[in-house]
C-alpha cells in the first residue's frame, strides 16, 4: 500500500489523464510521487515533511443549535512549498459532497477528491509561499455533537475527519480560528479568545493564533457550559463545565485549580522550561472518551474524573491529582516536543505517567507514591503483557490510520516501569539532566525515541542501546525463580534466575529487591540481575528466613515466585508496598497455574479482608477478590461459596473505621451478591436511601446500586431503573442511565434489540456509554443469552476501529469478553482468528488482549491446580 510507484519509463515520468466531469488536464507526476491511498501513509508523511513548511490554518465554523443540522465551514490554508512539480495531498476523510469550492492561490481549481484526499494540482502551485482556499462542509465523526454542546477530539490522525488538513505530526502549524455559534453557547479553543460579536441569534468568537501545535492538538468546545476562572501563582486559567451538584463544585473546584498550579509549578522547577504555551484553560466534558486529553490552551477532562462528592475514596481523589498531572505533564512531552511520527506516541504517554507519579507525590498530602506507582502500573502492565497478544513498547506504523491500535497498558503502564528502571539505573541526577537536554534541544519541534536515547547514553556508562532493545523493542516479561540452599539453619547459597515467559533466551537486565523474612524482623536485598542468572552474596551467613518475598520495593518486572508459607505471613508484613507486591505476585502466580489455585488464593484474600490496613491495597485486593469469584470459579463452586464470602465482606464492612475503606467493602459485598438475602440487602439500602452505618453513598452510587440490582432481575413491586431516573437531577447523567436500560433490561427481547442497535455507529457515539452497556450485557449472571453476541461483536471490529476513538476498540472486546469462562466462549475466539489468516495483525492483537482471562478461565475452570 505504501509503496512508491514503480518506473514507467527511461525519464521517470508518468503522464496521467484524469477526467473531472467537464474539465481534464494532462499531470505530469514524477515517478517518486506519493500513490493517492487511503490513511495518511508514512511515505506520504516524509514526502511532505521534506516539501511542506510554515504551515498555517484559518479556520471558520458556523455551528447551529440543531445537532441535526451540518457544520458549514471554509478555511485557508497556508504553507510554502520546496518542489511545485508533483501535485500535493491535503487529507480529509469525508465524502466528495462535503467539498464545495477550492482556489489555488486565488485561482478555482476541480476538486480532486478520492481516497481520502483532496489532491491539489501540480500546475496550481508554485514554490515558496501558497494558499489554499476552501468552502465544505465539516465531518462529523469527531466533533463529538450532542444537543446542547460539541467537542473536537482529533487525535491521532481525525483532524482529517474534520477539515482538510495536512494531519500528521511533524507538521506543526499556527490556527486561527472563528466559531459561529448560538448566543447562549461558551467555547473554549487553542488560542486566547480575541473577541466576541454577538449578531441576531447567533455570537461569533474569534480566537488569536494559536501556538505553533501539531495537528492532533488542535481543538475546541463549545456549548451551554459555565465558566469559571481563578488565579493561582499569577496564572490565570479558565474552566468550562456542566456539573450541576452544588455538592462536588463546592468540594471539586478548589482543588482542581489547586492541582493545575501545583502540577504547573513542578514541571517548570523540574525541567528548567517556564510554561511554553500561551494560555492554560480546560473544559469538563460528560463522558469524554478518555480521562484527558492534553490540546494545548484548551485541555479536555472526563467530568466524573475531575468532580468528586463527600464518598469520594482515597484512591479517587488520587486518581484524579494524577490524571491532572499527566494532562499538565503533556504540555512539555509532546505538545512542546512532539514525536516525529506515531511510532513514538508512547514517549509522549511515558512521560506523562512518569511525571505526573512524581508530581502526586508532592502535590497529595500524605500519598505513597511508591504503592501508588505499583497499583496503578503493575496490574495493568501484566494485563496485556502476559497476553499472546503483547505489543512491544515502540511499534512499526505504516499508516497513522493504524495509529490508534498503538495505544494501551503497555505504553501507559509497562513504560513508566520501564522509565524508572532507567532513572535507577543511570541516577535521577543524569536522567534529570539528560530530560532537559532533550526538551531544550527539541523544543517546539519533533524527536525520535532514538534521539533521546543518544542523549541519556552520553550520560551514562551502561549500553542503554542493547538495554533498550529488550525494554522497549520486544513484547513479554521475564519468569523468575530461586535455589536457596541452607546449613545449620543459615543461607549457604541464594541464586536467583530469570527466563523469558514466551521461551525465548532474552534476559530483562533490571534492578529489584528481595525480602528475608523472620517471625520478627526483615532484611532487605537488592538483586542487579544482569544475567541470567545471579547470586546474592550479602544473602550468605544470614539466618533461613520463613520465607522471601521478592520485588518487596515494587521495582522490578515480571512473574516473581511465591511461596505457600508466604500467605500465612502477609499480614504481618509493615510495609504497604511490600504487601502490594506480594499480592501481585500471587494473582500473577495463580493465572500462570503456578504454586495456588483460585479458590486456595481467594481463601487468602478472605482471611486478609479485616487485616489490610491500607486503603489502596483494600482496593487492590477487594478487586481481585470480585475477579477471582466472577472469573476464575466454576459455577457450582461460586454459587456455594457465595453465602460466606458476602458474609465476610459485610462482617469486613462493619469491623473497619476508616470511611472510605468501608466503602470500599460495601462496594465488593455489591459486586459479588449473589444470594437472595445480599440482594435483599442492597435492595433496602438503596430504596431507603439509607447506607450502611458509616459508608457515604451518594447519587452516583445509589446509580450504581440500581443497576446492579437490575442485572440481577431484582423482583422489587416498582421497577428500580425508572425509580432511579427519577431521583437523577443532572440532565447528562439522566440521558446515561436512560441509555443503559435496554442492556439492564429482564427481558431479553430487549437486550437483543439493544444489541442489534450498536451495529450502527450512531447509536455508539457515546463510547462511554456503550463500553458501560456492554459489562452489563455481557455480565456473568447473563452469559447464557449474551454469548450468542459474541461472533458479531468480533465481525464489528474491523468498523469499529475506523469510526471509535483510539481506546474503543479494546474497550469494546474487553468489556465483551472480560467474564466469559466458557470453552464455547474461547472456542468462538479461536475460530474467528482461525478464519482469517490475513485478518489486521493489530486487531488481531487486541482479541488476543482482551480474551485472555477467557483463555485463562478456560483452563483454571476445567483444571484448578492445587
Amino acid at each position: 500500500m505504501n509503496h512508491l510507484l514503480k518506473t514507467f519509463s527511461q525519464t521517470g515520468l508518468l503522464v496521467l489523464a484524469v477526467n473531472l466531469g467537464a474539465y481534464s488536464q494532462k499531470r505530469m507526476v514524477a515517478d517518486n510521487s506519493v500513490p493517492v491511498e487511503k490513511g495518511v501513509s508514512e511515505a506520504l508523511a516524509s514526502f511532505r515533511k521534506k516539501n511542506v513548511s510554515q504551515v498555517a490554518y484559518n479556520l471558520a465554523f458556523t455551528i447551529p443549535a440543531q445537532k441535526a443540522m451540518p457544520i458549514t465551514a471554509s478555511e485557508s490554508v497556508f504553507f510554502h512549498l520546496k518542489d511545485n512539480k508533483q501535485l500535493l495531498q491535503l487529507d480529509f476523510k469525508e465524502k466528495n459532497d462535503h467539498l464545495k469550492r477550492v482556489l489555488v492561490n486565488k485561482k478555482v481549481v476541480p476538486i480532486d477528491h478520492r481516497n481520502e484526499h483532496l489532491v491539489l494540482p501540480a500546475s496550481a502551485l508554485r514554490q515558496g509561499a501558497n494558499e489554499v482556499k476552501i468552502e465544505f462542509t465539516a465531518g462529523n465523526l469527531s466533533l463529538n455533537r450532542s444537543d446542547d454542546y460539541l467537542y473536537t477530539l482529533l487525535v491521532p490522525e481525525r483532524a482529517r475527519t474534520v477539515f482538510p488538513v495536512f494531519d500528521q505530526p511533524n507538521l506543526k502549524a499556527s490556527f486561527t480560528l472563528s466559531l459561529s455559534l448560538p448566543t447562549a453557547w461558551q467555547a473554549v479553543a487553542n488560542g486566547p479568545l480575541q473577541d466576541s460579536v454577538v449578531t441576531g441569534a447567533s455570537k461569533t468568537y474569534r480566537f488569536a493564533p494559536s501556538d505553533t501545535i501539531s495537528t492532533y492538538l488542535f481543538s475546541f468546545a463549545a456549548g451551554k457550559f459555565t465558566p469559571i476562572a481563578q488565579t493561582l501563582n499569577g496564572r490565570t486559567m479558565n474552566l468550562l463545565h456542566r456539573e450541576t451538584d452544588p455538592d462536588k463544585l463546592r468540594l471539586s473546584l478548589g482543588p482542581i485549580f489547586q492541582i493545575h498550579a501545583d502540577a504547573l509549578a513542578f514541571m517548570q522547577e523540574y525541567t528548567q522550561i517556564p510554561y511554553p504555551f500561551r494560555k492554560f484553560d480546560f473544559v469538563a466534558i460528560p463522558d469524554f472518551q478518555y480521562g484527558g486529553m492534553e490540546h494545548v490552551g484548551a485541555i479536555d477532562y472526563k467530568a466524573a474524573s475531575l468532580f468528586l462528592d463527600e464518598g469520594a475514596t482515597q484512591d479517587q481523589k488520587l486518581a484524579r491529582a494524577n490524571l491532572i498531572s499527566h494532562e499538565t505533564a503533556h504540555m512539555w512531552f509532546g505538545d512542546l516536543v512532539t514525536m516525529q511520527w506515531f511510532n513514538d506516541v508512547w514517549m509522549k504517554e511515558v512521560f506523562a505517567n512518569f511525571m505526573a507519579d512524581k508530581i502526586s507525590q508532592v502535590a497529595v498530602a500524605n500519598s505513597n507514591y511508591d504503592l501508588k506507582f505499583v497499583l496503578d502500573h503493575y496490574p495493568a502492565a501484566y494485563g496485556i503483557d502476559r497476553t499472546s497478544g503483547a505489543n512491544p513498547i515502540r511499534q512499526p506504523l505504516a499508516n497513522l490510520q493504524d495509529a490508534g491500535s498503538l495505544y494501551g497498558n503497555i505504553i501507559y503502564h509497562k513504560a513508566p516501569i520501564m522509565m524508572r528502571q532507567l532513572e535507577r539505573l543511570m541516577g535521577p541526577e543524569a536522567f534529570q539532566q539528560g530530560l532537559r537536554e532533550y526538551l531544550k534541544k527539541y523544543a517546539h519541534g519533533n524527536a525520535t525515541w532514538p534521539d533521546l536515547i543518544a542523549i541519556l547514553d552520553a550520560r551514562t556508562p551502561a549500553d542503554l542501546h542493547a538495554w533498550n532493545e529488550v525494554w522497549v523493542n520486544e513484547p513479554g516479561r521475564p519468569i523468575f525463580d530461586f535455589d536457596l540452599q541452607t546449613k545449620d539453619g543459615k543461607i549457604t547459597q541464594l541464586l536467583v534466575k530469570q527466563q523469558a515467559e514466551d521461551g525465548s533466551n532474552r534476559i530483562w537486565p533490571q534492578l529489584f529487591e528481595v525480602l528475608l523474612v523472620y517471625p520478627n524482623a526483615v532484611k532487605e536485598l537488592t538483586v542487579n540481575m544482569s544475567e541470567r542468572q545471579v547470586r546474592l552474596p550479602d544473602a550468605e551467613g544470614q539466618a533461613a528466613p520463613s520465607f522471601i518475598l521478592f520485588n518487596s520495593s515494587g521495582l522490578g518486572y515480571g512473574v516473581f515466585p511465591v511461596e505457600k508459607q508466604m500467605t500465612a505471613g502477609l499480614a504481618s508484613l509493615q510495609n504497604p508496598v511490600a504487601r502490594a507486591s506480594a499480592y501481585v505476585n500471587l494473582y500473577e502466580n495463580m493465572l500462570n497455574g503456578r504454586v495456588i489455585a483460585p479458590k486456595q488464593l481467594l481463601d487468602v484474600y478472605r482471611q486478609l479482608l479485616t487485616k489490610e490496613p491500607e486503603e489502596l491495597n483494600l482496593k487492590l485486593l477487594t478487586g481481585q477478590v470480585s475477579e477471582i469469584y466472577w472469573k476464575f470459579l466454576p459455577t457450582q463452586e461460586r454459587t456455594a461459596l457465595a453465602l460466606a464470602l458476602e458474609k465476610d465482606l459485610w462482617q469486613a464492612m462493619q469491623q473497619n473505621a476508616a470511611p472510605n475503606a468501608k466503602k470500599l467493602l460495601f462496594k465488593a459485598y455489591q459486586s459479588v451478591a449473589l444470594t437472595k438475602p445480599a440482594q435483599d440487602q442492597l435492595y433496602q439500602v438503596w430504596a431507603k436511601e439509607q447506607a450502611p452505618a458509616g459508608v457515604k453513598l451518594t447519587e452516583d452510587d445509589y446509580t450504581a446500586l440500581a443497576q446492579a440490582l437490575a442485572v440481577r432481575d431484582y423482583p422489587a413491586e416498582s421497577p428500580i431503573l425508572e425509580k432511579q431516573l427519577t431521583r437523577i437531577k443532572n440532565a447528562d447523567r439522566q440521558k446515561r442511565l436512560q441509555f443503559l436500560m435496554p442492556a439492564l433490561s429482564s427481558d431479553v427481547r430487549a437486550r437483543d434489540a439493544f444489541f442489534a442497535s450498536l451495529k450502527e455507529d450512531k447509536n455508539r457515539e457515546k463510547e462511554a456509554w456503550v463500553v458501560t452497556a456492554l459489562g452489563y450485557l455481557h455480565h456473568p449472571l447473563r452469559a447464557a443469552t449474551s454469548e450468542k453476541y459474541l461472533p458479531e461483536s468480533l465481525a464489528l471490529l474491523e468498523e469499529i476501529q475506523l469510526t471509535g476513538d483510539i481506546f474503543f476498540p479494546y474497550s469494546w472486546l474487553q468489556a465483551t469478553f472480560g467474564s466469559y469462562q466458557t470453552p464455547t466462549a474461547a472456542r468462538t475466539v479461536r475460530t474467528f482468528l482461525q478464519a482469517r489468516p490475513t485478518y489486521n495483525p493489530k486487531l488481531r492483537a487486541k482479541i488476543l488482549q482482551a480474551s485472555d482471562d477467557l483463555f485463562r478461565a478456560e483452563k483454571l475452570v476445567q483444571h484448578p491446580q492445587g
